[in-house]
C-alpha cells in the first residue's frame, strides 16, 4: 500500500473512532450543560449499550434491530434511575460531592458488569454485512458508514431538540443560568432528570454501533469516558459542535500516530495533543463562543 493509500486508510481510520469520542463528549455536555458537573459515568452507559445489545442478541435470540432500540431505552431508564436514587435527594450538594457520586457510579455498573458477563470480549454482527469498500484504494468497512450515519442523525436531533422542543429550551435555560430559570417556573430538577436520560440514551447508541468493529467488554467504557471527556474538554466543555470538532480530531491523531509512529502511543498522543492545544486555547476549540 503506497504512503497516499495508508494516509487516507489511517483518517478513514480516525474518523470513524473520533465520531464515536464525539458522541461521548455530547454526553457529557448535556448533562454538565444542565448541572455543571462532570458524569464519570458517561463511559459506563456506553459500555452498557453495547454488552445489553449482545445479551438480546446473543441469549434472548432478538433481532438486532429490536435489540438495538431496547438497548437503548434500557440504558436511559438506568440513567434516569440513576439520577433519581443518587442525585436527586441531595440537597444543594457541592460539584466535588456530584462529581465523587459519578465516580461511585462507573465502578458499581463496571462491577455490575462484569459481574453478570464476566471478563470476556464480545461483538455483534456488522448492521449490513462484512464486505469492505473500496475508496482510492483504502478500505471501508459498511459499519463506519452506519456509524457516520448514525451520529449525524443524532446530531441532528439534538439540534431539533434544543431549537424546537419546550423541554429542549428549558434544558438551555438551565445551562445559561439556573436560578434564573427556576425563578421562571422552569423546574430544574426535571431537567437534570432529563439530561442524564439523554446522555444515557446518547452513550448506549455510541456503544451499540462501535461494537462490531470494536469489540465490548465490561472495562471498555473507562478509556472511552477519558476519550470522550477530553474531547468535550478540547472542543470547549459545554459546546456541542466543539465535541464533534474535537472528537474528530482526536481520532484522526490517534490514528495517524499509531499508523506512523506506533500503536502503543496512541492513548499518549491524543493527551498531548489535549494539553498542546489548551495551552494556547484554555477554553477549548469552541469554549468561547455560545453553547450549541
Amino acid at each position: 500500500m503506497s504512503l497516499g493509500n495508508q494516509l487516507l486508510q489511517y483518517l478513514f481510520t480516525g474518523i470513524t473512532i473520533g465520531s464515536i469520542y464525539g458522541m461521548v463528549a455530547l454526553g457529557f455536555n448535556i448533562i454538565y450543560n444542565s448541572t455543571g458537573i462532570i458524569n464519570l459515568a458517561q463511559g459506563e452507559f456506553v459500555m452498557l449499550g453495547g454488552m445489553i445489545t449482545i445479551f438480546l442478541t446473543t441469549v434472548v435470540k432478538l433481532p438486532l434491530f429490536l435489540s438495538f432500540f431496547l438497548s437503548v431505552l434500557l440504558v436511559t431508564l438506568i440513567g434516569a434511575i440513576f439520577e433519581r436514587l443518587a442525585i436527586h435527594p441531595l440537597k444543594s450538594p457541592s460539584v466535588i460531592t456530584l462529581i465523587i457520586i459519578t465516580i461511585a457510579g462507573s465502578i458499581l455498573f463496571k462491577g455490575g458488569a462484569m459481574f453478570l458477563w464476566g471478563k470476556e470480549t464480545f461483538t455483534l454482527p456488522s448492521f449490513s454485512g462484512e464486505k469492505p469498500i473500496f475508496v482510492l484504494g483504502a478500505i471501508i468497512l459498511p459499519q463506519t458508514l452506519w456509524i457516520l450515519g448514525i451520529m449525524g442523525g443524532v446530531v441532528l436531533l439534538l439540534i431539533f431538540f434544543f431549537s424546537f422542543t419546550r423541554a429542549g429550551k428549558a434544558m438551555k435555560a438551565c445551562a445559561v443560568n439556573r436560578r434564573a430559570a427556576n425563578l421562571v417556573g422552569i423546574n430544574v430538577k426535571l431537567m437534570v432528570l432529563f439530561s442524564f436520560a439523554l446522555s444515557a440514551a446518547i452513550g448506549a447508541v455510541a456503544g451499540i454501533i462501535i461494537t462490531p468493529i470494536a469489540l465490548m467488554d465490561y472495562d471498555r467504557g473507562t478509556m472511552l469516558a477519558i476519550k470522550g471527556f477530553c474531547a468535550a474538554v478540547l472542543g470547549g466543555l459545554g459546546s456541542n459542535a466543539g465535541a464533534v470538532i474535537a472528537g474528530f480530531l482526536i481520532g484522526i491523531t490517534e490514528s495517524l500516530g499509531a499508523g506512523f509512529i506506533s500503536s502503543g502511543y496512541k492513548d499518549a498522543i491524543a493527551l498531548v495533543v489535549l494539553l498542546a492545544v489548551l495551552f494556547f486555547r484554555p477554553g477549548g476549540i469552541l469554549g468561547n463562543k455560545e453553547h450549541t
